[in-house]
Order: structure tokens, then sequence, then C-alpha cells
């Protein structure tokens, strides 16, 4: 997405399982993590995992960017708020969505677009709960899971794909070209999110109707 200008530092929480019970278990390690990241040169912290932001509520979501930029004294933001934001930036109203996740997460999920001010008309995911299980999923399944997924909702003006771990970068201009709706997904979009703390653009273009514009 940025090849010349960003340079990006990480760390890692080492999440187990897309379960509430899994990101419970990494929540404390979270402000140690920026912590680590500010001492090694970050300008700005993303905190990336759509279900690990997502899963306690927006406001949960809130609370933990405000914790970090505090935690850190740099400007910070998550792949929850990414995704909102970048759904906002497309002028979505009505949204599907599909995903990673079991049924527990996807109603998690429903629950913080609702409370962000979408209409959510349907979730549906692939049930995975090991993350590494996540690395399984092939592009061209992807493609055809959400072009699936999208075919049960025709009244959606937007699509979101969540889940940092499928790789969505390269899917998100044949996606909506399939769709015929803007395609919002959680890391191209954290991306965005984050080098937009650094005070530039995030538009990589090519990349789907957002960040081709942006």
């Amino acid at each position: 997405m940025y090849p010349s200008g960003v340079r990006f530092i990480t760390t890692s929480l080492d999440l187990k399982t897309m379960t509430p019970a899994g990101y419970d278990a990494v929540i404390a390690e979270i402000g140690p993590a920026g912590k680590k990241l500010a001492k090694q040169g970050a300008n700005a912290i993303v905190l990336m995992g759509t279900s690990l932001t997502f899963y306690r509520g927006a406001a949960f979501n809130q609370h933990l960017q405000e914790m970090l930029s505090k935690t850190t004294g740099l400007p910070a933001t998550t792949m929850s708020t990414g995704i909102v934001e970048g759904l906002r930036a497309v002028g979505a109203k009505q949204v599907v969505a599909a995903t990673a996740y079991d049924e527990e997460v996807n109603r998690r999920l429903r629950t913080f677009l609702t409370e962000s001010g979408f209409e959510v008309l349907g979730v549906k995911g692939l049930g995975i709960e090991k993350v590494e299980d996540v690395n399984r999923v092939t592009q061209d399944g992807l493609l055809k899971f959400c072009t699936g997924v999208r075919e049960t909702q025709l009244a959606a003006n937007a699509m979101l794909v969540s889940c940092g771990g499928l790789r969505t970068l390269e899917l998100l201009a044949p996606l909506e070209k399939r769709t015929h709706i803007p395609v919002i997904s959680s890391t191209p979009h954290a991306l965005w999110a984050g080098v937009r703390l650094l005070g530039l653009s995030g538009r990589a273009p090519g990349f789907g109707t957002l960040l081709s514009r942006a």
C-alpha cells in the first residue's frame, strides 16, 4: 500500500483464538505493547485486530484507543475505528458483512456496527476460531464467499470484510466490480486510518474506491 514514506514497526499480542476468552487473555498486553513501539520510534499507533477491538462494543473500542494514546503520548487508532471511518467515508448506511468469525463474534460485530450508526442488513462468517486457521483461506475462496454474502443482501450500499488476518487488499477492486458497492476491509483500512494520523492522505490507487480516491 505504502512502498515509500512510511515505516511500519510491529509487535505481536500473540492472540490465539478469535473468541471472547482469547481477546480477554491479551487485553492487558496492549498498553505495554504500545509503550514498546513508542520506545522504538513510532509516531502513531494502530491497534490491529478487528474483533479484539469491537468485541466489547463501541465504547470499549474508544477506551482502548484513548488508553493507548495516553499510555504512549502518541496519536492512536484501532482497526475497528479504521473500518468505521472507512464505511463513513464511502457513505455507508446499510451494511452487509462477510467475516472470518463464528456466530458469537458475528453477533458482537453487529452490535458494534449498530452502535456506530449503521444499519446492519446481514453478517455471515466462515466460522473460524483459531487465528492460525485464517491463513488457510484462499484468495479465490474468499472472493467467492464475499460475493455470495453480498448476494444475500442486495439492498446494502456498502460491504465490510472483517478480520485482520484475511488478505483482502488485492480483492478490494475485484470484489467491488462484482458487488457494485464500495468494500471496506480490516487491514487495508486500518493502515489507511493509521497513516492519516501522520498527516498523510492514505491514498493507495488501484485498491478499491476509498483508497483510490483518498
